[in-house]
């Protein structure tokens, strides 16, 4: 029996969340009105886009250079909250804190948060351009979703 890679049990694991978020989209309801793209068909194009990309994680093979042999010294050399693994529960902690504060203080505002405060910890110190970006491509989503596609998000603090 071969054994799985580590890309085939992500896989695997993508492929599971792939599959509940399917069921969950399609336990939308049909909006009363007829329209040319509900409110289900956006849900459902992400799920089948991540059943396909886990699909394809699944079947790519890795590199012999993507395997360690042995722990990077660099890496432990980090400060904690700098290394790799930390760093992913360090942005899924962060993920959790927006989906909280997002109702309270508004897309806007919990959107830049995240945006900007995660570029600053994965390194990004150009804080001007970092702000405006964020801001920029935040209030971008905004108005595209608000005004053109009539979705409501919470404006929270902002007097939008």
């Amino acid at each position: 029996m071969t054994r799985l890679n580590v890309n085939q049990v992500l896989a695997l694991c993508l492929a599971l969340v792939a599959v509940g978020y399917l069921a969950m989209a399609w336990q939308i309801p049909d909006f009363p009105l007829p329209r040319p793209v509900d409110s289900d068909l956006f849900p459902k194009v992400l799920g089948f886009t991540l059943l396909g990309l886990s699909l394809l994680l699944f079947l790519e093979k890795p590199k012999a250079q993507d395997i360690p042999d042995e722990l990077d010294p660099n890496e432990q050399a980090q400060p904690l909250l700098l290394r790799p693994w930390s760093r992913v529960v360090v942005t899924s902690l962060a993920i959790v804190v927006y989906a909280l504060l997002l109702a309270p203080i508004g897309f806007v505002v919990a959107s830049t948060t995240l945006s900007f405060g995660l570029a600053w910890y994965y390194g990004y110190r150009r804080h001007g351009v970092n702000m405006a970006v964020s801001l920029g491509v935040v209030l971008a989503l905004y108005l595209t979703m608000t005004k053109v596609m009539d979705v409501y998000l919470p404006t929270g603090i902002l007097p939008l």
